[in-house]
């Protein structure tokens, strides 16, 4: 089978695109056909190497995955080939998708059985697969462990990508305020256009400043940074008395500096949040199936374009997901 291929770890030259034997179903797997892959921070992580993480090369990454089922192994007696499908990507015991195992930036990806999510017709492949990483994160991170209210004022830095695009949607459908942050004008207008009640282009000016006079020198309810290190200590001084900083991630390094007198003074907490929750995509799948819910797609490319969407991802020009269809 065709196969984006990590042949060693380094920039994203060591991207090609090669032939790999094709996967086989064991007791209690699948064999899914691959009809789209949504790429994320996670995949560009994977190809420059993770510290302390030792993988097989050549490696295929790619963790968020929709397709139909094309080969069920022994005692598997809940799916059948020609099943349309969604795969949550954290495989038990193994890790992540993508990361830990072998993913699915080919045109076959073997996965437990378990993992398996119906994949309802009047869902599109290419929407099914911009859930489970980007918006089950960003689920989890502002629902579960933020607990974000209707009328909080929220605070969202990077919303021009995926868990960004993500976040700003599931903030809307909760009747928060929202503060968009990103880092050009067309994607400001953009994140005006997702319904965004305040933009910053924070190259252009500091957003704790302006997040403090949009809320009349009272700071956000909820700041959330994935940034890390480029934007912590600001988003401590954007957090008001009693505010919560939620992070999943830190895309610019994880030293990141604390004042701690912010903290202690306004009684900041911080949140820390990693995945989704087991019932968490099928809400939100439950979400798109109603219109309340359309995930962001910047674009669709072939395979043989996978070190373009590296290239788009890691100099931030996309606004939303970048769909792969091997």
């Amino acid at each position: 089978m065709r196969a984006a291929l990590i042949v060693q770890h380094g920039d994203r030259n060591n991207v090609v695109v090669g032939e790999h034997p094709k996967p086989v179903a064991g007791e209690g797997e699948v064999v899914v056909k691959v009809k789209a892959v949504s790429l994320n921070h996670l995949d560009i992580f994977v190809r420059r190497g993770i510290p302390g993480r030792t993988l097989e090369l050549p490696h295929i990454s790619g963790g968020d995955v929709a397709g139909i089922v094309d080969e069920v192994g022994p005692g598997v007696d809940h799916v059948q080939p020609g099943d349309r499908v969604l795969i949550d990507p954290h495989i038990p015991g193994k890790g992540a998708l993508g990361e830990d195992t072998t993913g699915g930036l080919a045109e076959f990806v073997s996965v437990p059985a378990q993992n398996l999510i119906p994949l309802p017709e009047d869902i599109s492949f290419e929407e099914a697969a911009a859930l489970p990483i980007a918006y089950g994160t960003a689920w989890r991170m502002l629902i579960t462990q933020g607990k974000l209210q209707a009328n909080e004022t929220i605070v969202i830095l990077g919303a021009s990508g995926g868990v960004g695009n993500a976040a700003v949607l599931i903030a809307k459908l909760t009747g928060a305020k929202i503060i968009a942050a990103a880092g050009s004008d067309a994607k400001t207008e953009k994140l005006k256009e997702l319904g965004a009640d305040y933009v910053i282009n924070y190259n252009k000016t500091d957003f704790s400043k302006e997040v403090w006079s949009i809320t009349g020198k009272q700071g956000a309810d909820i700041v959330v940074d994935y940034t890390g290190k480029a934007t912590w200590p600001q988003s401590i001084k954007a957090t008001r008395k009693g505010g919560r900083i939620l992070t999943c991630g830190a895309t610019t390094g994880f030293e990141a500096v604390t004042d701690l007198r912010y903290v202690w003074v306004r009684e900041i907490s911080i949140i820390g949040s990693n995945g989704w929750g087991p019932g968490d995509i099928p809400t939100l799948l439950d979400l798109v199936r109603q219109g309340k819910l359309k995930p962001i797609i910047d674009r669709v490319l072939p395979l043989e374009d996978i070190r373009e969407a590296h290239r788009l991802i890691e100099e931030r020009e996309i606004f939303g997901k970048i769909i792969i269809k091997p």
